[in-house]
């Protein structure tokens, strides 16, 4: 895995504007390619960062387990860790000798995207055509789903309780679009489509159409003994790999970039800091939620307690008391990354007329005065501060106000957990595509701003 280029260090760094621009390095825009394709679901987001993480010298903490310090093992009270629950996880590195009161810089993020989604009864179809019932998750871009070529991942749970990931990736799967013959307003009038009856993809022909059939062919895919699947969380992805675009390959096509480029860069921030070992004034945190498309309001999701749980246990399984979990919380800081919208070139009046991010510009500050956002102005001095250590210009997102703004983890971690938090990100266009566009510098330089404020 190519890690983040360090800046060198210096007794006494020259101000940002002062500072030579950071020499890019495509390694970390091809690692984020391989992360991508390999990432269909949440479930084999976490499961590559885990990986990732092994090899960095990490090992998993069981929740079920005791993290004390009286035992031998010890399993929470330094080195690096990581907890991992359905499609989240949380990793963090604990250098030895830490005291229980120190504060954590943690990078948040989120390792699910709007997509189609398998429902219980998945084996539908009619006319001839068997056809694979799926729920729409989030808020996609439906017609960007419409005539791509698509395969099927997810989680299989089995009947002794464990559970086994699953990829389909090959063209499995179809969403045919209506002929312009049958709607010839469509390119005037715009494309109208319903989400039940005009969103269930096609996957083979017949009219016998028959319960089962799906996760069968899944069960034989994954090389389970047929009917030990009893449950399931599967979804549809676009099988078009990531792919460099443009006369000097300047920008970079892929799925999934809300949110798994966040979660890759602080992959790679957090492991380049954990190799760096002693001498961190801050405990380096990477918290990857799931649900964040859909409220975050689940066990694995920013508004549940698996975040708060896990610090407090950290703290715990030191030697610490509340005492000194108040005063480690009071000190935290949480970078929110995620995707912001970039300027669009033929829509530059949906912006604000002052803000307009522009691809490889540099990471965004996201701002909302309404708290969408959990930005304020001593967040932003921290966020500044990382990026002139690191070298790494940043540009201001804010939303016109003609237009409702989104919003993030960032307020949801704020306001549960006491912890001040930041909004950031990278500006990218097609957001909540199935196929969405983004620089191919601005990936490196998050991940760079992420290393420097993981340090502190």
């Amino acid at each position: 895995m190519s890690e983040p280029v360090r800046p060198s260090p210096a007794a006494a760094p020259p101000r940002s504007a002062e500072r030579a621009p950071l020499a890019f390095d495509r390694g970390h825009t091809d690692d984020l390619m391989t992360f991508l394709a390999a990432s269909p679901t949440p479930y084999h987001a976490v499961a590559n960062v885990a990986e990732r993480l092994e090899k960095a010298g990490f090992r998993q903490v069981m929740e079920t387990d005791a993290w004390d310090t009286g035992t031998s093992a010890a399993p929470a009270a330094g080195g690096g860790k990581y907890v991992l629950r359905g499609g989240a996880i949380i990793a963090w590195y604990v250098p030895e000798g830490t005291a229980p009161h120190t504060p954590f810089r943690i990078v948040g993020a989120h390792t699910d995207s709007p997509n189609l989604r398998v429902k219980p009864r998945p084996d539908s179809g009619t006319q001839g055509w068997r056809q694979v019932a799926v729920e729409i998750y989030g808020g996609p871009l439906l017609n960007s789903w419409l005539d791509r070529d698509l395969g099927l991942a997810g989680r299989l749970s089995l009947r002794d309780g464990s559970t086994r990931l699953v990829n389909v990736d090959r063209p499995l799967l179809r969403v045919p679009q209506l002929a312009i013959h049958l709607d010839r307003s469509v390119n005037a009038d715009g494309l109208k489509l319903d989400k039940q009856r005009h969103m269930q993809p096609v996957w083979g022909l017949g009219e016998d159409v028959r319960d089962g059939d799906l996760i069968a062919f899944l069960e034989d895919t994954a090389g389970v003994p047929s009917g030990e699947v009893t449950g399931w969380d599967l979804m549809v992805h676009s099988v078009e790999p990531p792919a460099y675009l443009g006369r000097d390959k300047e920008l970079l096509a892929g799925p999934r970039m809300d949110n798994l480029l966040s979660v890759h860069a602080g992959t790679a921030a957090l492991t380049a800091v954990a190799a760096a070992g002693a001498g961190l004034p801050y405990i380096p945190v990477l918290a990857a939620f799931d649900h964040e498309e859909n409220g975050s309001q689940s066990d694995t999701g920013a508004d549940g307690p698996l975040l708060g749980g896990v610090l407090e246990r950290s703290v715990f399984a030191r030697g610490g008391s509340y005492e000194d979990r108040a005063r480690a919380f009071a000190g935290t800081v949480c970078l929110s990354s995620d995707t912001g919208h970039a300027v669009h070139p033929n829509y530059a009046e949906r912006h604000d007329p002052t803000h307009h991010p522009r691809v490889d510009g540099g990471p965004i500050l996201k701002v909302n005065v309404n708290n969408r956002y959990a930005t304020d102005g001593s967040g932003r001095s921290v966020f500044a501060a990382a990026c002139e250590k690191a070298g790494v210009p940043f540009q201001s997102f804010v939303s016109n106000n003609s237009m409702p703004c989104g919003t993030t983890i960032g307020p949801i971690t704020a306001a549960r957990h006491g912890i001040r938090t930041v909004d950031i990100g990278v500006a990218i266009l097609s957001m909540h595509s199935a196929r969405e566009l983004c620089g191919v510098k601005d990936p490196f330089l998050l991940a760079n701003a992420l290393t420097a404020f993981l340090e502190g």
